[in-house]
């Protein structure tokens, strides 16, 4: 995690009108210089000022063609902001609002443990390893993705992605590909699972384990091997709670994001993508009763953009909030806009120029492949 000095004391005394009234003026005032991005997960009083909404990739993508802007702020977390820096133009300046917004799942792949592992499962044999790097990871992880021969996934088009990775291979056929999948081991295990391989392809890998915890034998077997890293968020939900909820309310829907325990997609009704949840429940007829597996700030804002029309909850009884994103405030966000009609940039977050090029390799070769978003059967009838 970045260090994010102490605001100066101005801004910790100014009351949430004046901290609206500024936020406004400033967004004026720098006009189509400025282009404010805000994550999905992203606290309610933050994401009004943005100009763009959506996931990760998304908002990167839109950045990108804003030909205008000279300034992206990026109300998310680190991994989100370097996207950003990877896919706008070299004058584009990319900010941060808090430098100590990370991501606890993209941490848990550290550059020098994938390196290692790699090199020990080259080591081992047993097939072409093709890595694979959700984008919930540094530009470093990236990196070393787009110069082994991989790519990204999105949870929209992780299927579309491991398929290209596995040249057309089936289950039940020889394993010649092996895939690396990082580093949420979630998200691996409910694509493959989806596509027919059985639980018993996959094997988890353990950075912090000697030889990943795994014994030769079983890495040889495997046909996936999973980075064990998790979002601190989705790893809430569990297989009781839909239990819960389906006896308060058998009417109820359960949705849930492919970043959940796989015992719990198992039991939903529908698993998909940020994009695909909103999606899903804005078009739900009415009358419809959702519980969601999501960030609580998401789901509480489909539940009042629906109220009068679907019941929509979260599908856990406690707060499952990204409390890194929450670093992300308004007074923040006002000292950004604040240096930059000031002519300062602060929190600049920059990728370096060779890390830059082969992460775009990795992003580039996902973007080329067309997505299929992983949905349980009863999403595509």
């Amino acid at each position: 995690m970045l260090f994010q000095p102490p605001l100066p004391p101005r801004y910790c005394n100014l009351s949430e009108a004046d901290l609206d009234a500024a936020i406004r003026s400033r967004k004026a005032q720098l006009g189509q210089r400025l282009v404010i991005l805000g994550h999905h997960y992203q606290q309610d009083d933050v994401i009004q000022y943005a100009d763009f909404t959506g996931d990760s990739l998304k908002l990167s993508q839109l950045a990108a063609a804003q030909t205008d802007a000279e300034f992206v702020v990026f109300c998310g977390v680190h991994f989100m902001a370097e996207s950003a820096d990877i896919l706008t133009a070299e004058n584009v300046a990319v900010i941060l609002p808090d430098l100590a917004a990370g991501c606890s799942m993209a941490d848990m792949a550290q550059i020098e443990q994938v390196e290692e592992a790699w090199e020990e499962l080259r080591r081992l044999g047993g097939g072409a390893l093709v890595p694979i790097t959700y984008v919930n990871s540094s530009a470093a992880v990236k990196a070393f993705v787009g110069g082994h021969g991989g790519a990204c996934c999105t949870s929209s088009n992780a299927r579309t992605v491991l398929e290209w990775a596995l040249d057309g291979a089936k289950p039940g056929d020889p394993i010649t590909r092996r895939v690396v999948f990082l580093p949420d081991q979630h998200l691996g295990r409910n694509t493959a699972y989806h596509m027919g391989f059985s639980l018993d392809s996959m094997v988890v890998w353990d950075p912090r384990e000697e030889h990943g915890g795994l014994s030769e034998q079983a890495l040889r077997a495997a046909r996936f091997i999973l980075w064990k890293g998790h979002c601190s968020v989705h790893q809430l939900f569990t297989a009781a709670q839909v239990d819960a909820v389906r006896a308060d309310d058998p009417a109820v829907r359960v949705i849930v994001h492919p970043e959940c325990d796989w015992s719990v997609v198992q039991q939903a009704d529908m698993v998909g993508s940020t994009e695909f949840i909103i999606q899903t429940l804005e078009s739900s007829p009415a009358g419809a009763s959702w519980a969601v597996g999501t960030e609580v700030h998401l789901v509480h804002r489909l539940a009042e953009r629906l109220r009068g029309r679907a019941r929509v909850r979260l599908l856990a009884g406690i707060q499952c909030l990204c409390t890194t994103m929450y670093r992300i405030d308004r007074r923040h966000l006002l000292w950004v806009l604040d240096n930059l009609a000031e002519g300062r940039v602060v929190n600049q977050i920059r990728v370096d120029p060779e890390t830059r090029a082969l992460a775009r390799i990795a992003l580039d070769r996902m973007l080329a492949l067309k997505a299929a978003p992983l949905a349980s059967p009863s999403c595509v009838d």
